[in-house]
């Protein structure tokens, strides 16, 4: 693999909305550049980008992707990203390591709801926009209304550089407005343009199109815009410079047009990417924890790692992207992180899956490297003696949970490990367990995402496991106070049992848990004997009285009782407590508590009707809404025992474009018909265990 500087580098994020073409349009870039010998195709399985059984399959791209393509003197890496809602995440962590973002934009369907999140991950990096008009083949397609929307959605101006030569099916290629140009391709997907002169049917609408483009690129630069009012006219090579400086600092966004199903001017995006995409060192710092650092060969070593994988033969894989400093091979290098030295032994360049070995990578490079012992996603490394972090990839908290279950007892031993593998790999992802329920819950973006992990398992590790919806975490609690008076007394020769307690109970604030207080004087109970009580209470609290469920936010109050100086011991006084428990929750009007989550839905606002009336039917309740952009963002409070479905069913509403975020926000009461088939079902499954024994 030849060695580049960054100067002869490009790091390009190909992002947008899910079928868009992004795979397509890699695989095209990839075959033209003669880093491939043939066109792969998604729907045939063998594209370069989506290399998982689980795309394969499903045919959709479920994580970043990178490759390469030599041309022209430059190296140009391509980070092919998901663009389905379930898996953009994915596509913000790995747009860390690009330094522009090639929009890929249907041009039938135009601006689509996670063209609009990607295109705010690139704002938030400050890396600027690049548009590909994809798809021109197709009726409808259409450049102009591509421009329109941008402008309606981001308030942002495209500047088209190339003017299409014939719509729908007779789209045959375009027109380069700097080099004044055509561009011709055949129908057999060889991607070779054939040059020749503008069609006099269409000279008028290019020079307008090509006077645009002029006045856009002048317009950012004050010898241009002089030159340009003198002359009336710029020079190709002036524009191509002041295009390149200007599609750097993000002024313009610049839009290029074609078919990369049929490979049709992918040669011109190329030489678009060699010519006027930036290099990581026209961008010139990347961002740290504490201030930027220059992209320079000449600094101390220093990267950071964007994405992990797990391979079945090369183990963990680890792709990263030097900033400063030259990365060798066989390097020691210092993982900052986790304050541990690693060896960086055969790196290399991926091409998909394929891995190719690297003497060395200079700054702003992307590489790989296999093996490492303890290097994971958004680590930073680099030189011991000069530390640097660089920042994550923010991931919102997965949406969703599902309680998972090994099929066998072998599922059950090796669940820990595979588990633990795919979690390196997928940052939108979380495994725990649930304290009361005691269930090990899997959570993820939506079902989708949880059964292609578990596909993975099964795959990948030979596990298999099974997902159901988690046992909601009800409470108990009460609403009114009591006054009892509990004793447990036992003979049955010899020693026997005493302990005697009376009680006061009241309710707590939510979220109080538990208070105890002992208002014992005089020794009507001795001190040793006090804590017992206090035990046996709390051990039936988390047993539960209606319906088996902790119960929480009450006060006791120890205020009398008697002993026995040979019978009394702490069992007793435990057990005591207990009965006083049971007693006082009978008399203090218990009750059954629901978590209630905070949610906040995105989505266009032509379906806020509709959402809302759904939240209200999941016994929701609206706090609050705002407009952002085209989107309605709708704040709520909900049950969770009323969301666990709502991942799938907001998919449906919205035709796969809304969003949501969950997360735990407090307890409240069930409502009282609902509270009784819930205590009726705890009752139920209670005598069936108890008919099981």
């Amino acid at each position: 693999m030849k060695v580049y500087t960054g100067k002869d580098v490009r790091n390009v994020g190909l992002v947008g909305h899910g079928d868009c073409g992004k795979t397509t349009l890699a695989s095209a870039l990839l075959y033209t550049a003669g880093a491939a010998n043939r066109l792969t195709s998604v729907d045939e399985g063998n594209a370069v980008t989506d290399y998982d059984e689980e795309e394969i399959s499903r045919k959709v791209s479920v994580s970043s992707a990178p490759a390469y393509a030599e041309w022209d003197g430059v190296k140009i890496n391509l980070i092919d990203t998901p663009g389905y809602n379930i898996f953009i995440n994915d596509a913000k962590a790995g747009l860390l390591a690009a330094d522009a973002a090639l929009v890929v934009v249907d041009a039938v369907n135009g601006i689509e709801i996670q063209t609009e999140k990607t295109w705010k991950f690139a704002d938030d990096y400050g890396i600027p926009q690049m548009v590909f008009a994809n798809k021109m083949h197709k009726e409808r397609a259409s450049v102009a209304a591509v421009v329109d929307q941008i402008k309606e959605v981001f308030g942002v101006t495209a500047v088209p550089l190339q003017h299409p030569l014939g719509e729908g099916k007779d789209f045959a290629g375009v027109v380069d407005l700097i080099s004044m140009k055509t561009y011709t391709y055949a129908l057999d997907g060889n991607g070779k343009g054939t040059p020749g002169g503008v069609p006099a049917d269409i000279a008028d609408e290019v020079e307008d199109a090509r006077t645009q483009l002029i006045e856009a690129v002048a317009e950012t630069d004050e010898d241009l815009m002089n030159e340009y009012f003198d002359e009336g006219a710029l020079p190709a090579d002036k524009i191509a410079a002041g295009l390149r400086r200007a599609v750097a600092a993000g002024e313009v966004i610049p839009l290029l047009c074609g078919s990369a199903l049929h490979n049709i001017a992918i040669d011109r995006l190329l030489d678009f990417l060699k010519s006027a995409a930036p290099s990581p060192v026209d961008r010139g710092e990347i961002a740290t924890e504490d201030g930027a650092l220059k992209v320079d060969d000449g600094g101390p070593l220093a990267l950071f790692v964007w994405k992990t994988a797990a391979d079945a033969f090369a183990g963990r894989v680890t792709y990263f992207k030097v900033v400063s400093g030259v990365l060798q091979n066989d390097a020691a290098v210092y993982n900052h992180t986790r304050s541990t030295g690693e060896k960086f032994s055969r790196i290399g360049v991926a091409q998909g899956k394929e891995l190719t070995n690297a003497a060395r990578f200079h700054a702003g490079d992307i590489g790989v490297v296999a093996k490492l012992k303890e290097t994971l996603t958004g680590d930073s490394l680099g030189a011991k003696d000069a530390p640097v972090t660089f920042p994550k990839a923010n991931i919102p908290v997965p949406a969703i949970s599902f309680a998972i279950q090994p099929k066998t007892r072998q599922d059950e031993d090796r669940l820990s490990s595979a588990i633990a593998k795919v979690l390196e790999e997928d940052l939108a992802l979380n495994f725990y367990r649930d304290p009361q329920t005691k269930e090990f819950l899997l959570a993820g973006n939506g079902q989708q995402h949880l059964d292609i992990v578990c596909s993975k398992l099964k795959k990948r590790y030979n596990v298999e496991v099974e997902l159901k919806a988690p046992k909601i975490p009800y409470r108990e609690t009460i609403r009114g106070t009591a006054d009892v008076h509990g004793r447990h007394k036992k003979q049955s020769g010899g020693h026997g049992q005493f302990g005697d307690c009376k009680i006061r109970m009241a309710p707590l604030e939510r979220g109080r848990q538990f208070e105890f207080v002992s208002e014992i004087f005089g020794g009507a109970i001795p001190k040793t004997y006090i804590p017992a009580v206090e035990k046996g209470i709390l051990e039936a609290a988390e047993k539960g009285y209606l319906a088996g469920y902790p119960v929480v936010d009450f006060k006791v109050t120890l205020y009398d009782g008697s002993h026995h100086e040979v019978d009394s011991s702490e069992l007793a006084f435990k057990l005591a407590g207990s009965k006083a428990f049971k007693l006082a929750m009978a008399q203090a009007g218990p009750a059954l508590l629901e978590p209630v989550m905070k949610v906040e839905v995105v989505a266009p606002m032509d379906f806020a009707g509709d959402l809302m009336g759904d939240l209200n039917s999941r016994r929701g309740r609206i706090q609050g809404m705002d407009t952002k952009g085209a989107n309605q963002i709708i704040r709520a409070e909900a049950p969770m025992a009323e969301m666990l479905t709502y991942a799938n069913d907001l998919t449906s509403i919205t035709q796969g474009r809304g969003s949501f975020t969950i997360e735990m926000g407090h307890y409240d009461y069930v409502p009282h018909e609902i509270a009784a088939k819930i205590i009726e079902a705890a009752k139920r499954a209670r005598g069936g265990e108890e008919d099981a024994d």
